[in-house]
C-alpha cells in the first residue's frame, strides 16, 4: 500500500508539473530579442563585435512603406543588425537599429539618469581578453573596474557609444 501511495504521489506531481509548465507559457519561444536604436551603426558594431565579442548573425533594412505601416516610425527607413553572444538558435538577439541620426537626449552618466532600458548584463568566461580589447578601443571603464564580487568573479562597467551601460561579469581569466 505504501508503495502504491508513493507511486501515485509522484505520478500526480509529475502531471501537475507538466500542466503548470505548459499552462504558464503563452509564448512560442523562450528567447527575448531586444532592439536598441543607435546613432552610428558602424561604431556600435565595432564596440559590440570587436570590443565585447558578440557575433553578427543577420542584418536587414526596413523600408519607408513597412516602417510607416507597421508603426515603427513615420516612414523613416532603418538598418538593423542582429547580434548574439553566440551564433545559436538558443541565443537571445541584441538588435542594433539605426536611422542614421544622433540621439535627441543627453548621454547618461549614471544608470539612474534616465528611464527605460539602461543596461544589459553579460556573463563571460574570462574578462581579461574583453578588457584588453576595450582598452585598445579607448572605451572608458566606469567606477573601480574591475570590481571583485568574490574570490573568482569580477564586475566591469562600460558604456556603448550611445550610452547604454554594459555590465560584464565573470572571472578575470
Amino acid at each position: 500500500m505504501k508503495r502504491f501511495i508513493t507511486k501515485s504521489f509522484f505520478l500526480i506531481a509529475a502531471l501537475l508539473l507538466a500542466y503548470a509548465s505548459h499552462a504558464q507559457s503563452n509564448f512560442s519561444s523562450k528567447l527575448i530579442g531586444l532592439g536598441v536604436v543607435v546613432s552610428d551603426l558602424d561604431r556600435s558594431l565595432d564596440f559590440y563585435v570587436d570590443g565585447i565579442g558578440m557575433v553578427k548573425t543577420n542584418s536587414f533594412t526596413i523600408n519607408e512603406e513597412f516602417s510607416k505601416r507597421s508603426g515603427l516610425s513615420n516612414g523613416v527607413p532603418a538598418s538593423v543588425t542582429v547580434l548574439k553572444l553566440e551564433n545559436s538558435p538558443d541565443a537571445n538577439e541584441w538588435k542594433l537599429m539605426s536611422f542614421g541620426k544622433k540621439a535627441t537626449h543627453p548621454k547618461q552618466t549614471f544608470i539612474q539618469d534616465d528611464t527605460g532600458v539602461q543596461y544589459i548584463t553579460i556573463n563571460v568566461k574570462a574578462l581579461k581578453p574583453i578588457i584588453e580589447r576595450l582598452k585598445e578601443k579607448n572605451v572608458p571603464f566606469l567606477g573601480s573596474s574591475p570590481t571583485p564580487l568574490n574570490q573568482n568573479t569580477h564586475f566591469v562597467l562600460v558604456q556603448d557609444p550611445d550610452g547604454t551601460f554594459v555590465e560584464l561579469i565573470g572571472p578575470m581569466e
